[in-house]
């Protein structure tokens, strides 16, 4: 059996303080594997840098010229890590890759856990999750409202593995079969679930940042809640109608309470507000639908790539040429 070409896909936003540290372990995990022949010499580690304004891209190009296992791509802007990840992935689809390992560039999940990955991947999976098996490392508030989430998500009926974010070895048969999910709202923790195929799950320690500081703050990660809830399940819509219904007898009944007890004024300020505020509520909901498909329908790109390390490589390349 030939051995895998194994492609570690590794979303970047500002991490000029944390990059030279987290790429030096990636280089040293990859040569390891390869040394124990567990992966092929073609193996990369790919850097997207997702439209940073610090040195990010800087540190990645030299990381690129200094050593071959390093390349990267730069993002004509900032587009999110969601889609910086899925560019990611169908880069290294395009280059040939056999697997890929997508790891975020903070340096809090487990590397060693590369090596169980690669063996579930050899025995036939084609998904294999990294789940965390504690959030010891996260504050109260993070923690409580992260597994509220993939509780909440569950309820509405959306696959999710619970405690997994975006460590995942992904095979190249399961990224050909992705790359004709065309959604522009992305949650790829989501979608992934929903293309099949053999998985397995393999559990680590989640560690705290290396260095450097986390990008996504509370209004960040109610905002990806949001696009998870909305793009991969319509029950909210079915409980809109629920809500109303509700309402509604809640309204009735108001107002029997109200003639009974003279008070019909004050029950009818009192449930008006209430509607009021029932109708705001599916009304927002609605919105956010309406908002999904309005952006679906206009099929804009989901990325562009404005830069390849290969390619700037090349120039010099041929600058060089042209001086001879």
């Amino acid at each position: 059996m030939m051995l895998p070409v194994l492609f570690v896909v590794v979303p970047s936003y500002n991490e000029q303080s944390v990059l030279p540290i987290v790429s030096n372990l990636l280089l040293t995990k990859l040569l390891d594997l390869k040394k124990r022949s567990i992966i092929s010499s073609k193996s990369r580690i790919l850097f997207i840098d997702d439209g940073s304004t610090d040195n990010t891209w800087k540190i990645i190009k030299e990381l690129s010229r200094t050593n071959e296992h390093f390349i990267g791509i730069s993002l004509s802007r900032n587009r999110g890590h969601q889609s910086a990840l899925l560019a990611g992935l169908m880069e290294a689809l395009d280059k040939g890759c056999d697997i890929t390992i997508s790891i975020d560039c903070d340096g809090q999940d487990d590397i060693n856990a590369f090596d169980e990955m690669i063996e579930k991947y050899k025995s036939g999976c084609d998904v294999v999750y990294g789940v965390r098996n504690d959030r010891s490392t996260d504050n109260f508030l993070k923690k409580f409202t992260a597994e509220c989430f993939y509780r909440l998500l569950g309820f509405l009926g959306a696959k999710i593995i619970f405690n997994h974010a975006d460590y995942r070895l992904l095979s190249s048969r399961f990224l050909e079969e992705f790359a004709n999910y065309k959604e522009v709202n992305l949650f790829l923790r989501g979608l992934i679930p929903l293309v099949g195929f053999k998985s397995a799950t393999v559990f680590y320690k989640r560690k705290k940042r290396i260095a450097g500081e986390g990008h996504y703050t509370l209004s960040k990660m109610l905002t990806l809640a949001i696009d998870g809830i909305t793009s991969l399940s319509s029950r909210p819509l079915k409980l809109v109608t629920t809500v109303g219904l509700f309402a509604s007898f809640v309204g009735f009944f108001g107002m029997i309470f109200g003639l009974i007890y003279n008070s019909f004024e004050g029950g009818i300020v009192s449930l008006v507000s209430f509607f009021f505020g029932v109708q705001l509520v599916c009304v927002g909901v609605l919105g956010e639908y309406i908002g999904k498909i309005y952006m679906e329908v206009k099929q804009r790109p989901r990325y562009i790539i404005s830069e390849r390390t290969e390619n700037i490589a090349s120039k010099i390349t041929q600058r060089k040429t042209k001086r001879r």
